[in-house]
């Protein structure tokens, strides 16, 4: 019985130790593969994006998006208070000089012109009755004058006559006296008349002065009236189209108000936005192509708006006078602006969320294309779709330039599936 005993117990110790073995290897397993899958990183062929090193001349470009924009622009206002009566244009019309757009109206307006017109009648009716009077006093005047010039003549006649007959002793001495002083009086009455005559025109016409500058300032304030009134039948102002119309069918609008926006249709510019990062590259003088989605233009930049807004920069390109019929206001459209050429460099196609005069850590295919490994670029100027590289590379090298952001873990290499 002591024999059987120790056979039992031989077997179950080999039992246990194969199955501690087993565990053991097992273990070893899992802990080999879970080591191989943790350095172990790939990527489907169909993910992702690759591009090859070139060399030659590349042409520094900066993309920008933006809209066509009126370079003539009048802005219409309101004058007065008026309430909207009639719309007559809407926005996106082609108008001109005489085209009505909205039409206005404010009661007031024609009170205030009716009172004007009433004063200024009134003036030119005083006016007319001034002239009427003075006209009177000349005549008086004028009567008296040649009253007393008659009686003049006759007191000179007298005189001539009386003094021969004074000599003879005909008529005395004092007789001749009297008509001689009354003569020599007519002839100071008639120099005194004279001037008075004289003072009386320039008085006349001093006060035609005054009545005819009221007249004049009722006229100044019935034109004023009149335009103001007009003024609510609102007209364009030039040729072009109505780029934007700011009021509605009954509202109230207050003095200085905006009514619309009249843009010209020929003289044109393009504003476009371009990143901050990029508009220190950009100058004056410029050439610059601006994609309207059927034609293409060359423009030229003019101005760069200093004011940031938007992690963005706003560059204004003037165009030529003749332009494509594709080309109008509020147009959409795409801006590439020439900023350098460089000459004879390494370039690649720009990877994804890289910047220029920068260094990154980017995967470079073997040349068996299975595997790529990890490697470090410097990056010099960027040229729109593509950037300059300085160091790192050599021409017909192949590089990810896809976004590699979803990847979980990141290694030195770079497993490829096809």
């Amino acid at each position: 019985m002591d024999v059987v005993k120790q056979q039992r117990k031989s077997a179950m110790l080999s039992k246990n130790t194969l199955l501690t073995v087993g565990a053991v290897l097992l273990l070893a397993v899992l802990l080999f593969w879970a080591t191989k899958s943790a350095s172990s990183v790939s990527v489907a062929r169909t993910d992702i994006l690759i591009a090859s090193v070139k060399q030659g001349d590349l042409e520094v470009i900066i993309e920008g998006y933006g809209s066509l924009k009126s370079d003539k622009q009048q802005l219409i206002t309101t004058f007065s208070r008026a309430t909207v009566k009639e719309i007559i244009l809407k926005p996106g019309a082609s108008v001109q000089a005489q085209s009505i757009i909205v039409q206005l109206e404010n009661p007031e307006l024609q009170q205030q012109l009716d009172s004007a017109k009433r004063d200024l009648a009134q003036a030119s009716a005083n006016l007319r009755q001034l002239k009427l009077n003075q006209q009177r006093e000349k005549l008086n005047e004028s009567a008296t004058l040649a009253q007393i010039s008659a009686d003049f003549e006759s007191a000179s006649l007298k005189e001539v006559a009386e003094k021969k007959l004074e000599k003879q002793g005909i008529v005395s001495t004092l007789t001749y006296q009297q008509t001689r002083l009354h003569a020599q009086q007519l002839d100071k009455r008639i120099n005194i008349l004279k001037q008075r005559m004289y003072q009386l025109s320039l008085v006349h016409k001093e006060a035609i002065n005054i009545a005819q500058e009221r007249v004049h300032q009722q006229q100044g304030l019935v034109d004023i009236s009149q335009a103001r009134l007009d003024k609510l039948t609102v007209r364009a102002g030039f040729d072009g189209v109505l780029q934007r119309l700011s009021v509605e069918l009954g509202q109230s609008l207050s003095p200085g108000q905006e009514v619309a926006l009249i843009g010209s249709v020929t003289d044109l510019i393009a504003l476009i936005r371009v990143p901050q990062s990029q508009a220190q590259q950009i100058m004056i003088g410029q050439t610059t192509i601006i994609d309207t989605r059927r034609d293409k233009i060359v423009g030229v930049v003019s101005r760069i708006d200093p004011i940031v807004a938007d992690n963005t920069v706003e560059i204004e390109i003037a165009l030529p006078k003749q332009l494509p019929a594709s080309a109008r206001p509020m147009l959409s459209v795409d801006g590439t602006i020439t900023a350098d050429t460089l000459n004879n460099v390494m370039y690649i196609q720009r990877p994804a969320n890289v910047k220029g005069n920068s260094e990154i850590s980017i995967y470079r295919l073997n040349s068996d294309d299975q595997e790529a490994q990890l490697v470090r670029l410097k990056l010099g100027r960027q040229a729109g779709r593509y950037i300059e590289i300085k160091q790192g590379a050599a021409v017909s090298d192949q590089f990810i330039v896809s976004d590699l952001s979803n990847l979980k873990t990141t290694n030195n290499t770079l497993a490829i599936d096809y």
